[in-house]
């Protein structure tokens, strides 16, 4: 559970996700990347009193609350393990690159 409304890069939630734990995160900023919701876990608007409630309780409470997350969990872990510096830095780097070759070709 991460409640703060100002992350942007959102390592918390990262490795939470690794962990294999489905995440509950504000709405908002750099969550809404991370956290697939109601597959890797839940966002929650965070200007509406219960709602970070409500959200956790659905991780917590009924019968197939221990497999809802299991299977978050598991979606979580699987979309953040790719999430290393180097695939990161390589997906940057390509992002660049297309941005250059694009660049040149509406000078030339």
């Amino acid at each position: 559970m991460h409640t703060g409304t100002r992350e942007t890069f959102g390592q918390t939630l990262q490795e939470a996700a690794a962990t294999g734990l489905p995440v509950v995160a504000p709405a908002r900023g750099g969550p809404i990347d991370l956290v697939d919701h109601g597959h890797t876990g839940y966002l929650f608007n965070p200007d509406q009193p219960g709602a970070l409630a409500a959200a956790v309780s659905r991780l917590l409470v009924g019968e197939d609350a221990a497999s809802r997350r299991g299977a978050m969990g598991a979606q979580g872990r699987a979309r953040v393990v790719e999430r290393s510096w180097p695939a990161l830095t390589e997906q940057l780097v390509q992002h660049y690159s297309r941005v250059i070759h694009a660049a040149r070709a509406r000078v030339a």
